[in-house]
Formats: C-alpha cells, structure tokens, sequence
C-alpha cells in the first residue's frame, strides 16, 4: 500500500485519487444544468465520447435535457437524429430556439441500419450532436461508435431503454432518467470518477403551449416529438451493399 504522506509530497495533479472527480483534457460541453454539470468531469457533457441515455420509456424529459446543448448549433453543422421512436415536434422545437434547418432526420429499416448511420454521422466530424435510438447493439458495436465519438470529437447520444444498464458498456458516461412530479431524476451510473451517493434532481423549462397530449409522456413535461406516421424514408444516409 502507497505511503499517504509520501503521497503528499508529490506536485499537485500527478497522482489521480479515486474518490475524486477525474480530470479531463478538454472542458466538457455546459449541459445548462448547472447541478449536473457539477457531477460530470470537465464540466459537462464530454466531448467526442459515447453518452448512452437510459429510461423506462421515452418522454420522461430526455430531449429537454439535451436542449441546451441542441440549441448551440454553428451554422456549418448538423444535428444528426437516427431512428427517433416518434416524429420531431417542430413548433416545440423551434420554440426552444433549436435551429430546424440544422436537423438531419434519419429513418431506418433495421437495427443494423441504424448502427451503420449512427456511425457514419458521427464520424462524419459534421455534426455538433448525434442522437441516436437503436434497437439491440452488443458491446462490438458500441465499441465502434465510441471510437467514432473519440476520432471525430463529436458527442453521441445513444437513448436506450433501463434494462440495458445490466449489459456492460464502454461508454464514457451513464445516466439513468426518470420523471417524478415535473422534475428530471439523473442517476449516474458510470463516470470518470466515484459514482454519487443520490440522483441529481433537475427543473426542466416549462413553455406554455407546447405540450400535447400523449400516453407515452407526463402531462408535466412538453413533449417535443409526436409519434411518427408511415411514410417514405428522408434519410440522407444509406448503407453500402457489399
């Protein structure tokens, strides 16, 4: 066992201790939750890295989470959604000051579509987010698209559902969502660093008049998707035939 005076006398920052937050080469990307931001090394969301989303079911305030980072989107970048279980809301949106013009909506036949698309955008280096929602992915795959995540710096968020957290995963960051009276419960499951003794309780905005009703989402939460139609697929995206 390491000496802990000996320890002491070491320069500030050689030694990493494990109950300690880790550090991080870049500053993360400012989640605008300031509560959580204080539990993320570097400060937020990391950047280039496989961020895996979990919940019982969709509409729990997912999306509002992301809509500080969504809503930072350059103009010479995109905003990539792979296989969304229901139909981007506009209006909500575009009220929420998320650029529509910027956002690429990819549709999918199969999970092995889905994966192949979540990885060519995310490698592309193009966009400021990838959102994706697959169906099954085994740890080979996730693989992948971490190591597209890191050789692209591009932040990938993978919504999947709360069963997944029994399955390993090489993802830089966990978090477990839940709803409960209007407000968001993140639980971290996995970080660079000690895991924290309680969820983080989050107030997401209210905006009065972009709620529609929906069995899949509490009447508290807006909602920002609708579930989508059938109708031909607007993907820009397609897999090679080899």
């Amino acid at each position: 066992m390491a000496n802990p005076l000996a320890l002491a006398t070491l320069p500030p920052g050689l030694v990493w201790q494990a109950d300690r937050l880790a550090g991080s080469a870049a500053p993360g990307l400012p989640t605008g939750f300031a509560a959580l931001d204080a539990q993320l090394p570097g400060g937020g969301w990391p950047r280039g890295a496989l961020i895996e989303l979990l919940a019982a079911r969709p509409g729990v305030g997912e999306l509002s989470l992301l809509l500080p980072l969504l809503r930072s989107t350059p103009a010479d970048h995109w905003l990539a959604w792979i296989a969304p279980p229901r139909l981007p809301y506009a209006p909500a949106l575009a009220a929420a000051g998320v650029p529509l013009e910027r956002l690429l909506l990819v549709r999918t036949a199969s999970d092995a579509e889905t994966l192949w698309a979540t990885r060519q955008a995310t490698a592309s280096g193009a966009c400021t987010a990838v959102l994706a929602w697959p169906g099954r992915v085994d740890n080979a795959g996730l693989r992948r698209l971490q190591l597209a995540a890191e050789d692209s710096a591009t932040p990938l968020f993978l919504f999947r559902p709360a069963d997944a957290a029994r399955q390993p995963s090489v993802a830089a960051l966990r978090l477990q969502l839940s709803a409960r009276a209007g407000r968001l419960l993140v639980h971290i499951l996995k970080r660079r660093g000690p895991a924290p003794g309680a969820p983080v309780e989050l107030v997401l905005p209210q905006r009065p008049g972009l709620r529609t009703e929906s069995k899949l989402s509490p009447p508290s939460l807006h909602v920002l998707a609708r579930p989508a139609p059938a109708r031909p697929a607007l993907a820009g995206l397609h897999p090679r035939h080899s």
